[in-house]
């Protein structure tokens, strides 16, 4: 059974060794992450755009599961760290230890310097320590005294935020959300469907009780840069690179397309969220078999890719208005090639 991720009659017809593996790995995933297939495919979309995602859901939505699912499948390492209000930056980046037999120092390198790390709840923890997690997203790099030190490659980070309790937290600023790539909402999932993680529960507590599950790598880290390398050759054509930049454009001058959109909308989205949809875009083509971007492609993206990067007027947060009901208005009005 094919993926809906990855199709071999969309397109391409012939599927290469590479496009196999994230066949493969997203079927793993859907396997394991029983619900969320939104939440897996932008997983991967981030995987391939060398990007990173912010999820929000209510607590118990395979959040963790699914990130700590794909560290297992994956040439790397996966942490995780549960953001609190008493964590400190070097908590995340590491620090310089003194060394007294000698009276050096030794750097300690900290939780950042996986592959794969999941920020749990990243709003809960003070500005001081989302800075430093930010700064590592945006620079692949983090400094300590007067040393510099590299990430990992590849380098994907996961935060969580939870909507439900916001006594306590600390909201991150808007500047700052623009250095995710995607933010995903993710639902409860139907009761068919939770049917089935009840059994898949029960069948993991017999393997636990019986012995631990080995891990098998189906990707490793030269078939991710070949896979991110075939995206990046996607043909996009020259109209729909037209229709992407016109919607983010709209973001910033909603009025251009109706006189009920004026005054809606403080600060658009900036440039980086058209490099983040054109790379999302053809992520999401690629993962779907196809060698070109589709209109479907970049409206589907649209959502994840703008909703954390407007910042709505006051009028518009009276009159009810969001930043995906906006988004789908836009997409509604720009003209499709």
């Amino acid at each position: 059974m094919l993926s809906p991720f990855i199709s071999a009659t969309e397109g391409m017809i012939v599927m290469d060794s590479v496009q196999q593996c994230f066949r493969e790995l997203a079927s793993h995933l859907e396997a394991e992450v029983l619900g969320q297939p939104h939440l897996i495919e932008r997983l991967l979309i981030a995987l391939l755009a060398d990007g990173h995602l912010l999820v929000e859901g209510a607590p118990g939505l395979a959040k963790t599961r699914a990130i700590r699912q794909l560290g297992e499948q994956i040439e790397g390492s996966f942490h995780r760290i549960q953001f609190t209000p008493d964590l400190l930056p070097a908590d995340l980046t590491g620090t310089d230890i003194y060394r007294p037999q000698d009276g050096s120092f030794l750097f300690r390198q900290g939780p950042l310097f996986h592959n794969l790390v999941l920020a749990d709840e990243i709003n809960r923890a003070p500005a001081k320590v989302q800075s430093a997690l930010l700064e590592a997203m945006a620079e692949r790099q983090i400094t300590v005294g007067q040393q510099t030190y590299r990430l990992p490659e590849p380098f994907l980070v996961m935060a969580t935020q939870n909507p439900i309790e916001q006594e306590g937290t600390y909201p991150l600023p808007e500047a700052q959300l623009d250095r995710f790539l995607l933010h995903v909402r993710i639902d409860y999932p139907p009761l068919e469907t939770e049917r089935l993680i009840l059994a898949l529960a029960r069948r993991e507590a017999g393997e636990r009780c019986e012995a631990e599950v080995a891990k098998s790598v189906q990707l490793s880290a030269l078939e991710l840069h070949q896979a991110r390398q075939q995206v990046l050759q996607l043909h996009l054509a020259e109209n729909l690179e037209e229709y992407l930049l016109q919607l983010v454009l709209a973001t910033r001058q909603p009025e251009r397309y109706g006189d009920d959109l004026a005054g809606l909308v403080e600060y658009g989205a900036s440039p980086r969220a058209s490099i983040a949809l054109d790379r999302c875009a053809r992520s999401r083509a690629w993962l779907r078999g196809r060698d070109y971007v589709a209109p479907e492609d970049i409206q589907a993206l649209a959502f994840d890719v703008l909703r954390h990067r407007l910042v709505l007027s006051y009028e518009a947060e009276a009159a009810g208005m969001s930043a995906d009901r906006l988004v789908s208005e836009l997409i509604s009005r720009i003209p499709v090639p």
